[in-house]
């Protein structure tokens, strides 16, 4: 099985300026991003960026990179543009890992990829794990998704699902245990082309979730069950000095 890793890198953040090239332990957080991705065995590792300066920063540490439009609305729309420029289409397997997420797991990027390669019925696979905290399963800033028989998503949602009517109040479900979305996400490069020409779904402005889009059009996403939460992203100045903690 082959398979491209993709990281989307967008220069403007509000919470965090110039995020994709903050320095972690003396690299760019996008090159540290690629280097953890290449240890999952694809056969490429590309930032798709939307600024010169982090080429130059790709440039400098060895990492393949190409220069995409700024005006993308999503990066889903950003990596599309990378696949037509790679001249990836079809089956090919593509793996969108976020650049600010210096601490994914290889073995998390490269499950994904093999789920998607498995399931013909699909044009998508992420993954999600088991949450274990009230706080967790309420945080509307945690995705939620819950899955049919055969590993499949069925909705994601910032609201606490699958609700336990009769529980006892305020407890987490048990049977099944509640899913936190991890936003890692494999495609076929020929659907991922195709994605940002179908029209967005009422469901995707309500919620905030651009993944409610394919299964709005009727699109089939397989979900990987990972037992361990992976590596904390980086969003917040404060998020940055936890990860250079753990990495100095």
């Amino acid at each position: 099985m082959q398979f491209s890793v993709l990281i989307p890198a967008r220069l403007a953040s509000t919470r965090l300026p110039d995020k994709p090239l903050a320095d972690i332990a003396g690299l760019p957080m996008v090159v540290r991003v690629a280097q953890r991705a290449a240890l999952a065995g694809a056969a490429r590792v590309v930032v798709a960026a939307d600024d010169p300066r982090i080429l130059q920063a790709c440039a400098a540490h060895g990492v393949q990179a190409l220069l995409t439009r700024q005006d993308h609305p999503s990066g889903s729309d950003r990596l599309a543009e990378a696949c037509t420029l790679l001249g990836l289409d079809g089956d090919d397997l593509v793996v969108n890992v976020q650049g600010d997420e210096p601490l994914i797991d290889p073995a998390l990027v490269r499950r994904v990829a093999e789920l998607l390669a498995e399931r013909p019925d699909c044009v998508m696979s992420t993954a999600a794990h088991a949450i274990e905290t009230d706080a967790d399963f309420r945080n509307p800033n945690i995705v939620k998704t819950v899955i049919d028989a055969a590993g499949r998503a069925l909705y994601f949602s910032r609201s606490p699902i699958p609700c336990w009517r009769d529980g006892p109040p305020g407890a987490l479900p048990t049977q099944p245990a509640p899913l936190r979305h991890v936003g890692l996400y494999a495609y076929r490069a020929g659907f991922l082309r195709r994605f940002p020409q179908l029209p967005p779904a009422p469901l995707e402005g309500t919620e905030a979730l651009e993944q409610l889009r394919v299964l709005w059009h009727g699109e089939r996403i397989a979900v990987h069950v990972t037992l361990h939460a992976p590596g904390a992203g980086v969003d917040t100045p404060e998020d940055l000095a936890r990860v250079r903690a753990l990495l100095a």
